[in-house]
């Protein structure tokens, strides 16, 4: 939508096609329905750095368009935003269809039009023309199907993630055939399966801030992605920002063999300071029963009590036991689980709970100072269809706000 509403803004004639009946459908999923538009990243080498392995490509599209550009776009459409943890920006509204709003308002005042419905079948060069044919009849024509000629083409079909969306991978086979070099496609930023039959059982819990650590025969694992912040419990696994920035790599170690996470709730408590804690209220609530305490004031989520205990001592006698009686081993046995609590690894998700999917063209192939092809300059390649992998957190849509703009400056 930014890059078809900055080339009409620039006096080109625009004819947006969209295969969907309606306008961004995935844009409205993001973010829960919220709408993480950005990252409050202004630097532009900090965000750069943020996609690793690609930094190099796009500190040229940063340098042209980078979030401060995107957020003072907005602010003049009226839309103001909203800080949450990490940097993760949201509009005020806290809805995605204001974002939507904002964006089909545009492409309105720069007189973008707008084909919806209209699927396209493949592209195709005609000299310096390109041939956009489309599988579906648009209502004013009777052909069964239409073609266009256009000078340029913007090409925006992302990967195949949410395929609900109309995110089906169509786009690699056209580029394919147009001589691009493409990346295996697979899926990045998923929720994990686990192997527990409890996690259904706790499906919704929130934890705000713990720590996973990953191990794969014994070994623990060093992977690039943070491994401090929220998690979410689903009821076949676990999700949230932090799983999903580690998924892929997680996804890549399964294919070595099982791959175990342990859970640390108290990741800022040391060994001993959460001893202290844990005997402190054992002995304030003495007369208590364990599986009561545990779950009051705070301690841990009362809708972990249960698992966790049956981890430790199974069939439920521990949870009985009041606290002046737990013993020693008991004590010790539960630390232990508080810091580790173990999370066996099923599989990833698909490709339908994916929020983006890596691979795509290959990045060489791409002139980032116009978001061109290099193989076919008047063909430009923006956003999913592109090799780039990035964190959750506002990192996916920077990325197509920033080619969208570059490409729609140049085409």
């Amino acid at each position: 939508m930014m890059a078809a509403s900055r080339a009409a803004e620039r006096g080109r004639r625009v004819l947006l096609l969209e295969k969907n009946k309606t306008l961004g459908k995935k844009l409205l999923i993001t973010g829960g329905g919220r709408c993480n538009v950005t990252n409050n990243k202004k630097d532009v080498r900090e965000l750069a750095a943020k996609y690793k392995g690609s930094d190099q490509f796009l500190f040229s599209a940063f340098s042209q368009h980078s979030v401060s550009e995107s957020l003072e776009f907005f602010a003049k459409k009226g839309m103001s935003v909203i800080e949450e943890n990490e940097g993760r920006l949201f509009p005020s509204t806290q809805k995605a269809q204001t974002v939507w709003n904002v964006l089909v308002d545009r492409m309105k005042e720069t007189g973008v039009t707008v084909q919806a419905g209209t699927a396209v079948a493949g592209i195709k060069m005609e000299g310096a023309k390109v041939l956009v044919k489309t599988s579906q009849v648009a209502p004013i024509n009777k052909k069964e199907f239409q073609e266009f000629v256009a000078d340029s083409c913007i090409i925006a079909t992302g990967g195949k993630s949410r395929p609900e969306t109309g995110s089906t991978g169509e786009g690699f086979e056209w580029l394919r055939g147009l001589g691009h070099k493409i990346i295996e496609n697979d899926f990045a930023l998923v929720p994990i399966a686990l192997k527990d039959s409890w996690v259904k059982n706790v499906a919704g819990v929130t934890l705000p801030e713990v720590k996973i650590n990953v191990y794969q025969d014994g070994q623990k694992q060093s992977l690039h992605a943070s491994n401090v912040g929220k998690l979410l419990f689903t009821h076949v696994g676990v999700s949230g920002p932090m799983i999903l920035n580690m998924s892929k790599e997680i996804g890549e170690l399964l294919e070595y063999g099982d791959v175990l996470l342990k859970l640390d709730l108290f990741p800022k408590l040391g060994p001993g300071e959460l001893k202290e804690k844990f005997q402190a209220l054992l002995t304030e609530e003495s007369n208590k029963k364990l599986k009561n305490v545990l779950g009051s004031n705070g301690f841990i989520a009362p809708a972990l009590v249960a698992p966790l205990l049956e981890i430790v001592k199974p069939g439920g006698v521990l949870g009985e036991t009041p606290c002046h009686s737990v013993s020693r081993e008991m004590r010790l046995a539960l630390l232990q689980i508080f810091k580790a609590v173990p999370l066996n690894v099923k599989s990833l998700l698909g490709a339908n709970k994916a929020i983006v999917s890596s691979g795509g063209v290959d990045l060489a192939e791409v002139n980032f100072k116009t978001m061109q092809s290099r193989i076919i300059p008047q063909i430009f390649l923006i956003g999913d269809v592109l090799n780039i992998n990035r964190p959750s957190g506002g990192y996916s849509l920077q990325l197509c706000w920033t080619t969208g703009w570059v490409a729609g400056s140049n085409a």
